[in-house]
């Protein structure tokens, strides 16, 4: 009935008399008369200064609202507590099956981390979703109870769910995304990934967005449902992939000796060995390249840590490398002079067209006045017009 006094006042008036929740259906009413509205108004001034009215009508409406209300709070913190026991379950049975081990390894350590995480993610994702449909159904029967007409209500509701779905599409698909992104543990904060257009480390993940920070500082803002490959460089481990390059006349055996010792060594330093998750492989030649000959270096490393591990191997390898003799090439190229012509001559030709430039031929600028930089004619004078060029003036 007090629904009724917010939508319809005039047919409230007319019938102030008739209890709240009647089973028969009210007749339309047309539109009353002025000793109508008066009567209406004076029965319920009678109304509201009668206890018998307010004992017997708007209290048992009121206590049912109450009722409602008290139950989807009671309902709601049973719901939650029993999603949080499982979350609890799901996150001990993960603990005990790593402490369980008589020797863990780390990727089943951190493999249990981000599953532990996952499950509160997804925890508190159905809590906030619970919490919306327990009190949006408790509102609807509140404003039932009251006398509100809830068919329009849920009309409105409809029509708007199918502007939702016709000019929302985007933003559902967002939402969808972001859901499958957690509960697929695709990637998380802090794991290094690249989804096309935006590579770095994931600082953020809601259910419509993903905040990646790029290693120049740029923060980007992807949407979810825009995301459609994703490359994940720290999830569980990484590695490190190094092809070191050798010279030819290098004895391969006793680099891959000197490789093997870097890194284990490294595996064993105190202060770095804990990037490395296994010692690092010497996989044995990859390439015979033009310069020289690679041979592969991999290693393990904790999530994110594969640049870091690489940067500190590069470093040991080259102290290794100086330290043993082992050259480690530059480009080569080796000529081959075909003909009749001699070979010293045509060496000796090659360095007096590559000579150094004349130093009385530098401008202030310090470059020839010879646009190839070289005096091909071999004569002291520049190329063009001989002496007489508009580069051939004295210095002063």
């Amino acid at each position: 009935m007090l629904g009724e006094l917010m939508l319809r006042p005039m047919d409230l008036l007319l019938k102030i008399s008739v209890p709240f929740a009647s089973e028969e259906p009210s007749p339309e009413v047309s539109v009353p008369s002025e000793e109508d509205v008066e009567e209406a108004l004076n029965t319920l001034q009678d109304n509201l200064g009668d206890v018998n009215w307010w004992w017997n009508v708007v209290v048992p409406h009121l206590f049912r609202a109450a009722v409602i209300i008290i139950a989807a709070i009671v309902f709601r913190r049973i719901l939650v507590k029993a999603i949080n026991r499982l979350v609890k379950s799901k996150v001990h049975k993960k603990r005990v099956g790593v402490d369980g081990k008589s020797s863990p390894s780390t990727t089943a350590v951190i493999d249990a981390k981000r599953a532990m995480q996952r499950s509160e993610t997804l925890g508190s994702l159905f809590k906030n979703v619970a919490t919306i449909i327990i009190y949006t159904f408790a509102s609807l029967m509140v404003l039932s109870v009251l006398g509100f007409p809830v068919g329009p209500l849920l009309a409105g509701a409809g029509i708007l769910g199918v502007a939702l779905a016709f000019g929302a599409q985007s933003l559902v698909a967002d939402f969808l995304s972001g859901i499958f992104i957690i509960m697929e543990d695709q990637y998380g904060v802090g794991d290094v990934v690249d989804v096309g257009d935006a590579i770095g480390t994931v600082e953020e993940v809601t259910l419509r967005i993903t905040k990646i920070r790029s290693v120049d500082g740029v923060l980007w803002f992807v949407r979810n449902g825009e995301i459609v490959r994703v490359g994940n460089k720290s999830q569980n481990w990484s590695r490190t992939v190094l092809d070191v390059s050798v010279a030819y006349q290098t004895d391969l055996a006793h680099a891959k000796e000197v490789l093997a010792k870097v890194g284990s060594d490294l595996y064993r330093d105190r202060e770095h060995g804990h990037l490395l998750l296994d010692v690092p492989e010497v996989w044995g030649v990859e390439e015979l390249a033009a310069d020289g000959i690679l041979i592969r270096l991999v290693v393990n490393t904790k999530p994110g840590e594969q640049w870091t591990a690489s940067r500190l191997l590069l470093e040991r390898i080259k102290y290794a490398f100086d330290e043993h003799g082992i050259e480690i090439p530059f480009p080569q190229r080796t000529v081959w002079v075909r003909g009749d012509e001699d070979v010293p001559k045509v060496l000796e030709s090659q360095a007096k067209k590559h000579r150094p430039m004349d130093q009385s031929k530098r401008t202030p600028t310090g470059f020839s006045t010879d646009p190839e930089g070289f005096d091909h004619d071999g004569d002291g004078a520049p190329d063009g017009d001989g002496a007489g060029g508009d580069g051939g003036g004295d210095d002063n």
